[in-house]
């Protein structure tokens, strides 16, 4: 099976824990979905020590009524496995289960993602009971997908680990020799002579001030990429277990959007459909989730993905846990969908009375009420969804325009001494992320590996690793038209993370046409003023002086002894027109949008609604042919629109022509069918 449940409408509801609620809670909970529309439970996420109460002994009477119910009242389910917390009973029977901590310490009993990923007994147990619950449920009607654990992430540090990670280095480097070379060793007289001579990178050997502080960036790099498959082999064990009861209902797990840990491209081709929860930090502009929205999209190749977590109204967790307003649910759920979410679904159903989420948000609260904002918000997008009906799924997203997200580069950047640990990696990719979307361009967010041929813009900031064949790719891109834009801190090191032995930016100074010479980094309160036609824009952080080499300035520095000097260059490649930029500055918003709409501009993609501020754009593609456009204002004033074609809203019904005014209300929403 491969792609997302195939569904009559968006799917709506989420996490439910009945395992906590007696009979008549339950009674009335069912009451309330049907009255908020909700037609989609995702159960069973912790519910392993009440499925498996001893190792011997198995108890699904909970799951049994729950699925019976949910096919009887036209619901369906997302069965989870359950592994994500280690019932009591295991992580004492087997104490190696528990993880060993960055620090060394071997933990005992207690939260939640728990294990450590190369734990035989872990391994064991946990696929016994994803097996045990694909033969007991595989037929059942109710039956929807299958969410395998939750939220994978962290990391163990144990002996286990440790052997684990010495069978993974032979399998990728062969040789000792070949390791020696990678991770440069005959620095600080580390050249390895026996396999069993490794140990993880931690606190304890390579690390200090903690894990982004390391001496040698091979080894650490190497160990960020085996803990990802060590927990995705944990995920593949499952759905194997699975696949061998239930051999086509769609199997996913719950991804965290820009989660630093694990690189969500390695996984990508285990997962029949991405997921994801969607838990935007608290000061963070509506381009942050949608960044996120279009990184899960692009994991499957362009193909929708499902918003398996948000919030109804406020998480928890957090210092402060400020409320979504009236109008910001509905806004935020719209926009998933804009951006290629096929459901939409909450944490949580009914808030749980004790432990550390009971004042996380829910749409039903502790009293059971139907009369709250939040709950008649719930339900009257319920309406709304059930309104649209097929309309959405299966659409996809027309980008020209594509924006590379590469995890080895973030681990790499922020890990380095050197040339300024102020930079943080999804920050610099954000801002021309954002710049792109204000601008009106939809974009693709994809690996380095991903196929370039159908766009006319790639973005590839703060590329600090150049690996494989990627700037031969970003040439032909440039050398059929296209225009590619990189930044500083780009092209400074292989695969391994070993600087390259010629000028900055590496493989990508032929296209770019330039030669860094040196590099100044200045504290965050440091700026310095950059010249770009008629703007100032003030950039900080990094200074790259740079020396073109074909390459004409669009900006320059107009302080400090690089006055004068190029902070922004292009560079005419190939015989059709292309272009390289390179940014050498980590230039300001507005300096940042003036670079990206010019690059933009050139190939049309600027869009109609670029100078109303607060409105963004995004565009689907049905299967049936349809074009969608989404138009969301995140502003909290009216916007008065034209509407630029001739279109139907489908949240109103109603018509409207090219010339005719289109009005967005705050934090309003209008989906247009374009004739």
């Amino acid at each position: 099976m491969s792609g997302a449940p195939r569904t009559p409408k968006i799917p709506y509801g989420g996490d439910y824990n009945p395992e906590q609620w007696p009979e008549e809670v339950a009674d009335a909970d069912h009451r309330l979905f049907t009255k908020a529309g909700i037609d989609t439970l995702t159960v069973g996420v912790f519910a392993w020590s009440l499925l498996q109460p001893t190792e011997d002994t198995y108890d699904f009477t909970t799951l049994d009524r729950t699925l019976d119910r949910a096919a009887a009242e036209g619901r369906q389910v997302v069965l989870a496995t359950g592994t994500a917390a280690l019932p009591p009973w295991l992580a004492l029977a087997y104490p190696e289960v528990n993880r060993t901590d960055f620090e060394g310490r071997r933990h005992g009993y207690g939260q939640r993602h728990n294990f450590c990923p190369s734990s035989p007994a872990y391994r064991r147990l946990s696929t016994a009971l994803a097996g045990r619950l694909a033969r007991r449920y595989a037929a059942h009607p109710a039956l929807l997908a299958w969410h395998i654990n939750n939220e994978y992430g962290g990391a163990c540090y144990c002996a286990r680990c440790a052997d684990a990670f010495r069978v993974w280095l032979r399998e990728r480097h062969g040789t000792l020799d070949a390791l020696n070379d990678a991770w440069w060793t005959t620095f600080w007289s580390h050249r390895y002579t026996d396999w069993t001579q490794i140990e993880p990178p931690s606190a304890l050997t390579e690390h200090w001030r903690g894990p982004d502080h390391t001496a040698f960036q091979g080894i650490t790099l190497d160990y960020q990429r085996f803990m990802t498959d060590a927990l995705l082999g944990c995920f593949v064990a499952e759905k194997e277990a699975i696949r061998a009861h239930s051999t086509n209902t769609p199997v996913t797990t719950n991804f965290m959007g820009m989660y630093r840990p694990s690189d969500y491209h390695r996984w990508a081709p285990h997962l029949d459909f991405a997921s994801w929860d969607s838990y935007p930090p608290l000061d963070a502009p509506p381009t942050w989730p949608a960044l996120a929205h279009d990184l899960m999209r692009g994991l499957k190749d362009g193909a929708p993905f499902w918003l398996m977590e948000q919030t109804p109204s406020t998480t928890a967790c957090r210092d402060v846990n400020p409320l979504r307003r009236p109008g910001e649910l509905r806004l935020a759920s719209w926009q998933a969908v804009a951006h290629g979410a096929d459901a939409v679904l909450y944490f949580q159903m009914r808030a749980s009375r004790g432990a550390c989420e009971k004042y996380h948000g829910a749409v039903i609260g502790h009293a059971g009420r139907d009369d709250t904002r939040v709950f008649r918000e719930v339900a009257d997008l319920g309406a709304e969804l059930e309104a649209a009906g097929t309309v959405t799924l299966g659409a996809r997203t027309p980008a020209r325009t594509a924006l590379l997200f590469d995890w080895d580069s973030w681990w790499a950047l922020e890990m380095s001494d050197g040339p300024s640990r102020l930079v943080t990696y999804v920050d610099v990719v954000h801002a021309y992320y954002r710049a792109a979307r204000v601008a009106g361009a939809d974009v693709d967010v994809v690996p380095v590996t991903a196929d370039l041929s159908g766009y006319d813009v790639v973005l590839a900031p703060a590329l600090h690793l150049v690996k494989g064949e990627v700037a031969e790719r970003l040439e032909a891109v440039a050398e059929r038209g296209g225009t590619v834009l990189t930044t500083f801190l780009s092209g400074r090191g292989d695969e391994h993370d070993r600087a390259f032995l010629t000028d900055v930016p590496g493989p990508l100074g032929p296209l770019m046409g330039v030669r860094v010479d040196e590099w100044d980094t200045r504290p965050a309160d440091v700026t310095h003023p950059v010249r770009l036609g008629d703007l100032d824009s003030a950039a900080r952080l990094v200074f790259e002086i740079v020396i073109p080499r074909g390459a004409e300035p669009v900006g320059t520095y107009t302080s400090d002894f690089y006055a004068g000097t190029p902070a922004v260059t292009r560079n005419r490649f190939g015989g059709r027109g292309g272009e390289g930029w390179y940014v050498a500055t980590h230039l300001d918003e507005a300096g940042t949008e003036w670079v990206v709409r010019r690059i933009l501009d050139r190939h049309g993609l600027v869009g109609p609604y670029a100078a109303h501020a607060g409105v963004e754009t995004a565009t689907r593609v049905a299967p049936n042919g349809d074009r969608l456009l989404f138009l969301l204002n995140h502003s909290t004033q009216t916007r008065e629109l034209s509407a630029h074609a001739a279109a139907t809203d489908l949240l109103t019904g109603k018509r409207v022509e090219r010339e005719d005014p289109l009005v967005l209300d705050p934090l309003g929403v209008a989906v247009l069918r374009l004739e």
